[in-house]
Protein backbone atom coordinates (compact mmCIF):
# COMPACT_ATOMS: atom_id res chain seq x y z
CA UNK A 1 0.00 0.00 0.00
CA UNK A 2 1.42 3.32 -1.04
CA UNK A 3 1.45 6.26 1.43
CA UNK A 4 -0.89 9.10 0.08
CA UNK A 5 -0.87 12.83 1.63
CA UNK A 6 -3.63 14.80 0.79
CA UNK A 7 -2.29 19.11 0.99
CA UNK A 8 -4.43 21.69 0.72
CA UNK A 9 -2.72 25.18 -0.02
CA UNK A 10 -4.73 28.30 1.33
CA UNK A 11 -7.95 26.30 1.76
CA UNK A 12 -8.95 26.53 -1.76
CA UNK A 13 -6.07 24.03 -3.35
CA UNK A 14 -6.12 20.82 -2.68
CA UNK A 15 -3.91 17.61 -4.16
CA UNK A 16 -2.63 14.56 -3.69
CA UNK A 17 1.03 13.40 -3.47
CA UNK A 18 2.30 9.64 -2.73
CA UNK A 19 5.57 9.14 -0.92
CA UNK A 20 7.34 8.29 -3.98
CA UNK A 21 6.74 11.56 -5.26
CA UNK A 22 7.90 13.33 -2.55
CA UNK A 23 11.01 10.90 -2.21
CA UNK A 24 11.95 12.07 -5.78
CA UNK A 25 11.54 15.79 -4.66
CA UNK A 26 14.37 18.16 -5.36
CA UNK A 27 14.58 19.81 -2.29
CA UNK A 28 17.34 21.65 -0.20
CA UNK A 29 17.81 22.96 2.75
CA UNK A 30 19.91 26.33 2.37
CA UNK A 31 22.19 28.19 5.50
CA UNK A 32 20.35 30.78 5.90
CA UNK A 33 16.96 28.14 6.68
CA UNK A 34 15.13 28.38 3.81
CA UNK A 35 14.12 25.93 1.53
CA UNK A 36 15.14 25.88 -2.16
CA UNK A 37 13.79 23.21 -4.58
CA UNK A 38 13.14 22.68 -8.22
CA UNK A 39 9.51 22.29 -9.76
CA UNK A 40 9.12 21.94 -13.48
CA UNK A 41 12.66 22.59 -14.24
CA UNK A 42 11.79 25.95 -12.17
CA UNK A 43 14.26 27.07 -9.18
CA UNK A 44 12.01 27.93 -6.10
CA UNK A 45 13.52 30.25 -2.56
CA UNK A 46 10.65 29.24 0.55
CA UNK A 47 10.52 30.54 3.85
CA UNK A 48 9.17 28.61 6.10
CA UNK A 49 7.26 31.76 8.38
CA UNK A 50 5.62 29.04 10.90
CA UNK A 51 4.92 25.54 11.55
CA UNK A 52 2.63 23.61 13.89
CA UNK A 53 3.42 19.64 13.87
CA UNK A 54 -0.01 18.88 15.75
CA UNK A 55 -2.03 20.18 13.51
CA UNK A 56 0.28 19.48 10.59
CA UNK A 57 0.10 23.19 9.26
CA UNK A 58 2.88 24.82 8.00
CA UNK A 59 3.31 28.95 6.33
CA UNK A 60 5.84 30.13 3.55
CA UNK A 61 6.15 32.67 1.58
CA UNK A 62 7.42 32.48 -1.96
CA UNK A 63 8.32 35.50 -3.86
CA UNK A 64 6.31 37.85 -0.90
CA UNK A 65 3.24 35.06 -1.46
CA UNK A 66 2.15 33.73 1.77
CA UNK A 67 0.79 29.91 1.45
CA UNK A 68 -0.89 28.44 4.37
CA UNK A 69 -0.40 24.31 3.40
CA UNK A 70 -2.39 21.60 5.86
CA UNK A 71 -0.68 17.79 5.43
CA UNK A 72 -3.41 15.11 6.30
CA UNK A 73 -1.60 11.30 6.10
CA UNK A 74 -3.69 8.60 5.33
CA UNK A 75 -4.52 8.35 9.41
CA UNK A 76 -6.51 11.88 9.16
CA UNK A 77 -8.21 10.90 5.66
CA UNK A 78 -9.40 8.32 7.53
CA UNK A 79 -10.59 10.04 10.18
CA UNK A 80 -12.01 12.21 8.35
CA UNK A 81 -13.97 9.70 6.16
CA UNK A 82 -15.20 8.46 9.54
CA UNK A 83 -16.37 11.82 10.46
CA UNK A 84 -14.54 12.46 13.48
CA UNK A 85 -12.60 15.41 12.49
CA UNK A 86 -12.96 18.08 15.00
CA UNK A 87 -15.04 19.99 12.91
CA UNK A 88 -17.52 17.04 12.95
CA UNK A 89 -17.00 17.27 17.07
CA UNK A 90 -18.01 20.48 17.30
CA UNK A 91 -21.81 19.28 15.47
CA UNK A 92 -22.05 16.55 18.26
CA UNK A 93 -25.72 18.45 19.66
CA UNK A 94 -26.63 15.56 22.11
CA UNK A 95 -25.32 12.86 23.83
CA UNK A 96 -27.00 9.54 24.34
CA UNK A 97 -26.54 6.51 26.66
CA UNK A 98 -23.80 3.66 25.32
CA UNK A 99 -25.11 1.07 27.49
CA UNK A 100 -28.05 0.56 29.99
CA UNK A 101 -27.31 1.67 33.87
CA UNK A 102 -28.24 4.34 36.57
CA UNK A 103 -27.46 8.12 36.75
CA UNK A 104 -25.45 8.00 39.71
CA UNK A 105 -24.38 11.66 39.82
CA UNK A 106 -25.28 14.78 37.56
CA UNK A 107 -22.54 17.10 37.67
CA UNK A 108 -24.27 19.46 34.90
CA UNK A 109 -27.57 21.60 34.52
CA UNK A 110 -29.23 23.84 31.89
CA UNK A 111 -27.70 26.66 30.66
CA UNK A 112 -24.36 25.83 32.12
CA UNK A 113 -21.02 26.50 30.53
CA UNK A 114 -18.66 22.98 29.52
CA UNK A 115 -15.45 22.85 28.02
CA UNK A 116 -14.20 19.72 26.02
CA UNK A 117 -13.72 16.84 28.18
CA UNK A 118 -15.67 18.35 31.32
CA UNK A 119 -17.47 15.45 33.45
CA UNK A 120 -21.21 15.84 32.55
CA UNK A 121 -22.50 12.89 34.42
CA UNK A 122 -21.78 9.45 36.22
CA UNK A 123 -23.49 6.26 34.46
CA UNK A 124 -23.67 2.75 36.72
CA UNK A 125 -23.23 0.05 34.39
CA UNK A 126 -22.52 -3.58 35.03
CA UNK A 127 -21.21 -2.54 38.43
CA UNK A 128 -18.37 -0.34 37.17
CA UNK A 129 -18.78 3.75 37.55
CA UNK A 130 -18.96 5.09 33.82
CA UNK A 131 -17.73 9.28 33.67
CA UNK A 132 -19.66 10.35 30.80
CA UNK A 133 -17.64 13.62 29.38
CA UNK A 134 -18.37 16.45 27.44
CA UNK A 135 -17.03 15.74 23.42
CA UNK A 136 -17.06 19.50 22.97
CA UNK A 137 -17.57 22.99 24.40
CA UNK A 138 -20.55 24.21 24.44
CA UNK A 139 -23.66 25.32 26.56
CA UNK A 140 -26.32 22.78 27.84
CA UNK A 141 -29.48 23.24 26.59
CA UNK A 142 -31.20 20.63 28.71
CA UNK A 143 -30.45 18.11 30.78
CA UNK A 144 -33.21 14.65 30.11
CA UNK A 145 -32.10 12.57 33.14
CA UNK A 146 -32.14 12.88 36.62
CA UNK A 147 -30.01 11.61 39.76
CA UNK A 148 -30.98 7.80 40.35
CA UNK A 149 -32.49 7.52 37.31
CA UNK A 150 -32.91 3.78 35.59
CA UNK A 151 -31.89 4.24 31.87
CA UNK A 152 -31.89 1.93 28.61
CA UNK A 153 -29.32 2.23 25.62
CA UNK A 154 -29.15 4.96 23.61
CA UNK A 155 -31.63 7.08 26.29
CA UNK A 156 -31.10 10.41 25.72
CA UNK A 157 -29.33 12.64 28.10
CA UNK A 158 -28.05 15.78 27.39
CA UNK A 159 -28.83 18.25 24.57
CA UNK A 160 -26.36 20.95 23.55
CA UNK A 161 -27.06 24.54 22.02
Amino acid sequence: MTSLYKISVNQSTSFEINKEQIDNLDIVKTPEGNLHLIFKSRSITAELLDSDLNSKTYVLRIRNNIFKVQINDQLDILIADMGLSEKQMDKIQSIKAPMPGLILDLMVETGQEVSENDPLLILEAMKMENIIKSPRAGIIRSVHVKKEQAIDKNTLLIEFE
